[in-house]
C-alpha cells in the first residue's frame, strides 16, 4: 500500500510539472500574440516626417516648410522607423556601420533633449566620412565609441529601452532609406532582444578608450 501511495505521488508530480510546463508554454504563446513584430522593407516612399516628431501640433501640416513638396500625413516605412525610435524612454543603444541620415540623427537628438540615454558604437573608418553624422552626435554631448579591429564594425541595429530591437540591413543613411533594395525588423521577443543586448555590452566594453590607453601603456 506504501509502495502505491509513493508511486501515485510521484505521478502525482510528474504530471504537476507536465501542467505546469504547458501553462507556461500556453503563456508564451498568448503573449507572442500581444508581442509587437514588424517588418519593414526600403527604399521608403518619400513623404514629409514633421507629424512624427510633432505629433500633437495643431499647426501641421502648416509647421513644415511652406516648400515642402512631399505628401503629409502619409505613413511610410521610414516613418514607422522613426516612431519605434523615438519611442524610447529610458535608453537608446545604437550600432550602426554609418550613419549619415540627417532626420535619424535628429531622431537621437530628439531623444536626448527628453533625457533618454544614449549610446552609440559605430566604425572607426566610417566615423569620419564626409557626411557622417557622428561627429554632430559627439558634439552634443552623446557618448560615442568607435569600433577599434581591423575589420568592419557593420552591425546596423539598436535597442531600445532594453526592451525593443531594431535589426535589419539598413545603413542609417540617406541612401539607404530612399534608393537601395533594404529590410528591417522590429521585435519587442526577449529570445531575440537578449542576445543583441548581450553583443552591444561586449563590444561596448571591448572598445571602453579607457581600455585601449591601458593598453598602450603596458610595457612591451
Amino acid at each position: 500500500m506504501m509502495l502505491w501511495t509513493v508511486k501515485a505521488v510521484g505521478l502525482g508530480v510528474v504530471a504537476l510539472a507536465l501542467s505546469l510546463e504547458l501553462l507556461a508554454w500556453f503563456l508564451r504563446r498568448h503573449r507572442s500574440g500581444r508581442t509587437l513584430n514588424e517588418v519593414l522593407f526600403f527604399p521608403s516612399e518619400l513623404a514629409c516626417v514633421e507629424q512624427v516628431f510633432n505629433p500633437s501640433s495643431p499647426h501641421f501640416p502648416s509647421s513644415c516648410s511652406p516648400s515642402c513638396p512631399l505628401p503629409h500625413g502619409v505613413e511610410t516605412s521610414f516613418s514607422r522607423l522613426l516612431r519605434r525610435i523615438l519611442s524610447a524612454t529610458s535608453s537608446l543603444d545604437l550600432c550602426v556601420f554609418s550613419f549619415s541620415n540627417m532626420d535619424l540623427r535628429r531622431a537621437v537628438l530628439a531623444l536626448q533633449s527628453k533625457g533618454v540615454t544614449i549610446r552609440v558604437l559605430t566604425d572607426k573608418e566610417y566615423a569620419a566620412i564626409t557626411g557622417s553624422q557622428i561627429g554632430v552626435l559627439r558634439k552634443a554631448g552623446i557618448c560615442v565609441r568607435c569600433d577599434t579591429a581591423s575589420v568592419y564594425m557593420h552591425h546596423k541595429f539598436a535597442v531600445v529601452d532594453s526592451r525593443l530591437l531594431i535589426t535589419g540591413s539598413l545603413n542609417w543613411t540617406l541612401t539607404a532609406v530612399q534608393s537601395n533594395k533594404e529590410n528591417i525588423l522590429i521585435t519587442e521577443e526577449p529570445e531575440l532582444v537578449q542576445p543583441f543586448i548581450q553583443e552591444f555590452h561586449r563590444l561596448w566594453v571591448d572598445n571602453d578608450p579607457a581600455r585601449h590607453r591601458y593598453r598602450a601603456s603596458e610595457p612591451r
